[in-house]
């Protein structure tokens, strides 16, 4: 949509009475007007929809600030700062996987209910639910419980506390299975794991405190092969505070389509600034399949990005094509897309067969002026930049269009292909991102292991999707999760948990390879063992088998003391013993230490600074994974 277009949609939804309810299959995502007066609410025991039961009023305009109270207080979210962020009225959102809808509602008009018991109407089969969800804490409520290392754990904040309760979903066979749901403050909430954060905060005068404000998608999960027939909120959770629920859907586990490349968004980058100029990312296809979709996220940003145009093409030589690209659409056939503020864009499935082990161009124009993004930075791989002013080039089959380079990957966070078994995902740090590994070459450890499971026969042939990121930690954020800032350390694996592993499509298992960027800052190794039991859990709740590795030594690294050591041996013994928590293990530690000297690489393996592994190194860690090991129902036996 263009400008003046957009700008006049949001003038009229923003005036515009509560419009008619409208239902999206598969899901109850709150689209429709509440139902108005006691007479007319529904019986709380009786299904309604989510938006019938609307009994709150969060959004206000900054004209009449005064005509919603979230909190109880006075305060509310401003419409004008959610339409800054492309949260309109009725939009569409897919937030960690979830296709959600934001209440299509005027300012002022219920938009959410405070759950107590109620019953929702909704159907649909996946892997979990996923609500849109904020907690309001009544004043003077005493402060919620902190994370190690003073982060505020995932779903407190610091000042307010988090509102919580036990709902029950009811199958279509009879059966019911209890959820767990905590909606994080809205005002104190964790910064790593919200799906939106607002610049100011309204009171009944006005724009009264700044914010940020913060909304959250939260999943929890459902009992697989199941259809949802209606679910139940939580019921009050009690004086402390008030769960809010504007949205909720079933998201799928993506049936049918199998991960071929990924990589995490890192941080929230100052770029270009890039005003009419495409993009052309390149990427390295592990699984292959006849048709392909990408995945593009607007993560941690405070505005929407416009996306004009995309395609899809093998690489030839440099940013030209082996052959004319082939267009992306999405949401049906359109040639590009909007994307809120921390919602994600997933393309319409296309008819191009994607090679396996085979590198792609990924073209994406952006027709407008970008100034920030979303990027993962260690790319360990060379991009392409066309010139200013270029307009839409996605359709170029030659490179003389991309004068300027990249080493970072915006926006871009998946290529996936129809068909096929499934996921593998590597939730790593530095060493799993390749650092130190030579670029353009995809000598990871995860790239060997993708090159091994489709080189072979006797196992599915997974798709390997690598979601390590360079100075990740387990338990804490190196970026805080707002704003643009040049930490591109990622928010903790914990805080990315739902978008990089429990949200990949059809993911069957993940493997953890962190702790030593935890254990060299300070972080205890109790600290670092806990996060890795709260890992596990949350994965196995969602049916994903859980493989743990140990941590690889570092002496002569700067850093590494003999604490850190002593750390590292602490976290490696849990790993090992691991007592249930996880379905097998791999001994990394074991690969690539120097049997002379266990607490340093074996020299032939070390990069050269002590750290990360080079070439010889990430590739035996990726030839010695017993294969069976990350296979549900599979022995040991190597393959």
């Amino acid at each position: 949509m263009r400008a003046r277009q957009w700008g006049t949609a949001l003038a009229l939804l923003l005036t515009a009475t509560a419009l008619p309810a409208v239902t999206a299959t598969g899901t109850a995502t709150a689209l429709g007007a509440p139902a108005t007066g006691a007479a007319g609410a529904p019986h709380p025991q009786r299904p309604s929809p989510l938006a019938r039961l609307f009994d709150n009023k969060a959004v206000s305009d900054d004209a009449g600030p005064g005509a919603a109270d979230f909190d109880g207080a006075g305060h509310s979210l401003s419409a004008q700062d959610l339409a800054a962020a492309g949260w309109l009225p009725g939009s569409r959102l897919t937030l960690d996987g979830a296709r959600l809808g934001w209440p299509r509602t005027a300012p002022g008009t219920p938009d959410n209910v405070v759950a107590d018991g109620q019953t929702v109407a909704l159907h649909g089969q996946g892997g979990a639910l996923t609500f849109l969800v904020a907690g309001t804490a009544t004043e003077g409520a005493p402060a919620a419980g902190t994370g190690t290392d003073g982060v505020p754990a995932a779903g407190t904040g610091t000042d307010g506390v988090p509102a919580a309760g036990t709902g029950t979903v009811r199958y279509r066979d009879g059966s019911r299975s209890a959820y767990e749901l905590t909606a994080p403050d809205w005002r104190t909430g964790p910064l790593g794991t919200k799906a939106v954060a607002l610049p100011h905060v309204n009171g009944p005068d006005g724009q009264s405190a700044p914010g940020p404000a913060r909304l959250y998608a939260v999943s929890v999960p459902l009992r697989a092969g199941r259809e949802v027939a209606s679910v139940v909120l939580p019921r009050d959770p009690g004086p402390a505070a008030d769960l809010h629920v504007f949205a909720v859907a079933v998201k799928s586990n993506s049936p049918g389509r199998t991960g071929s490349w990924s990589a995490s968004t890192a941080g929230y980058r100052a770029v270009g600034p890039w005003t009419d100029r495409t993009l052309r990312l390149v990427v390295h296809a592990g699984a292959g399949g006849p048709r392909a979709r990408i995945r593009l996220a607007n993560t941690f940003a405070a505005a929407p990005v416009d996306i004009g145009a995309a395609s899809v093409a093998v690489q030839g030589a440099g940013a030209a094509a082996e052959a004319a690209p082939v267009p992306v659409t999405f949401d049906g056939g359109h040639d590009g897309t909007r994307i809120p503020a921390g919602a994600e864009a997933v393309s319409d499935p296309v008819g191009f067969r994607v090679p396996s082990d085979t590198s792609l161009l990924v073209s994406i124009h952006l027709p407008g002026t970008v100034t920030a993004a979303p990027v993962h930075q260690e790319a360990g791989q060379v991009s392409y930049l066309s010139a200013a002013g270029s307009g839409d080039r996605t359709g170029d089959t030659g490179g003389a269009a991309y004068p300027d380079t990249l080493t970072v990957w915006p926006f871009l966070t998946g290529v996936d292909v129809d068909g096929g078994p499934g996921s593998v995902v590597a939730l790593g740090d530095s060493i799993t991102d390749g650092v130190k590994s030579t670029s353009g070459a995809n000598r990871r450890w995860p790239d060997v292991l993708a090159r091994r499971f489709q080189a072979q026969s006797a196992l599915p042939r997974y798709g390997v999707l690598n979601h390590g990121i360079s100075a990740n930690r387990i338990v804490t954020d190196r970026y805080q999760g707002d704003g643009v800032s040049t930490d591109t350390g990622g928010v903790s694996a914990q805080h990315r948990l739902e978008r990089d592993v429990l949200a990949q499509p059809a993911a069957r298992t993940v493997v953890v390879f962190e702790g030593i960027n935890d254990v060299r800052w300070g972080t205890s190794a109790d600290e670092v063992i806990a996060g890795l039991r709260a890992i596990a859990r949350r994965a196995h709740e969602r049916g994903l088998r859980v493989v743990a590795a140990t941590v690889a030594p570092c002496e002569g690294y700067k850093d590494c003391t003999a604490d850190v050591e002593a750390r590292r041996r602490s976290v490696n013994a849990f790993v090992r013993a691991h007592g249930g928590v996880f379905d097998a293990t791999l001994d990394f530690d074991a690969v690539l230490r120097d049997p002379q000297r266990p607490q340093r690489l074996l020299p032939a393996y070390d990069s050269g600074d002590h750290l990360h592994p080079g070439d010889a190194g990430l590739k035996a860690l990726g030839d010695s994974v017993d294969l069976r090991l990350l296979v549900p129902g599979q022995g040991p036996a190597r393959d």
